[in-house]
């Protein structure tokens, strides 16, 4: 065990080394900012997602690999600047986690999961944030940033307590959003879809299902009909324009039963 431990260093350390050395000799990496690859670290969680999604463990090591590459390159790059080391990144995680669970390294008792997520709101707060949904990235992806913001909401208890007066509430906000249509206000028109969304998120979130992960699943399955459509219509040498919607309507159906 203690074998592994140290290989395992070694190997940190070499790939950290790596990275400090094409700091200093690449001429792209050199030009780099924590701002120039921030879209490009998002870009590399995905593709960790994608992999996962895929069920591809070879794919998840690589991507893994990328994403760590983005971790010591952007703490590489703030070291230049003194702003902080990979020690100080290491250590600063080591804390948190042994600090948000004292169930594990400290005396606390807790009845289930439930109650860990209850205390690591609370103990987040006692590290001096001001509001319970300080913590929710401004950048997320905007239906996953609703899901979060509700699950932070109902661990205080600001939650509805039927499922069916969430559902009463999704249609109340499609009604609403549908009268609008009569108006000639585009803003208002738009606030009242975000209701929507919202209030479905929200259902959603009561059925166990993570609303981000469900409109994920229904790309991928639009993305393999319409992909269906576009082979079957190529296979007779024509163009989707040579289609028309009857036609491709039909061939979606028919896909359904091979997607």
């Amino acid at each position: 065990m203690e074998k592994h431990k140290v290989m395992t260093q070694s190997k940190f350390n070499d790939f950290v080394h790596i990275v400090k050395k094409l700091r200093k000799e690449c001429p792209w990496d050199k030009e780099q900012t924590n701002d120039s690859i921030k879209s490009a670290t998002i870009e590399e969680a995905y593709e960790v997602i994608d992999a996962i999604e895929n069920k591809n463990y070879n794919e998840l090591k690589n991507e893994l690999g990328d994403l760590l590459l983005h971790v010591v390159f952007h703490t590489e790059i703030a070291s230049e600047f003194a702003n902080f080391t990979i020690d100080d990144v290491i250590d600063s995680i080591s804390e948190k986690l042994i600090r948000r669970h004292p169930h594990v390294f400290g005396n606390v008792k807790v009845s289930g999961s439930e109650e860990v997520k209850k205390n690591w709101e609370e103990i987040k707060m006692s590290e001096g944030r001001e509001s319970l949904l300080d913590g929710v990235p401004e950048v997320l992806p905007a239906l996953q940033r609703a899901h979060r913001l509700q699950e932070k909401a109902a661990k205080v208890g600001f939650d509805w307590e039927k499922k069916e007066d969430v559902w009463n509430k999704v249609l109340e906000e499609i009604r609403e959003m549908h009268d609008m249509e009569k108006e000639n206000d585009h803003q208002r028109l738009e606030d009242e879809a975000g209701d929507v969304l919202f209030a479905l998120v929200n259902y959603l979130r009561f059925l166990g299902i993570n609303p981000e992960n469900a409109l994920r699943r229904t790309n991928i399955k639009f993305i393999k009909r319409f992909s269906y459509i576009e082979k079957r219509i190529k296979a007779q040498g024509r163009k989707l324009s040579d289609s028309n919607l009857e036609e491709m309507d039909k061939l979606w159906n028919e896909s359904k039963a091979y997607i």
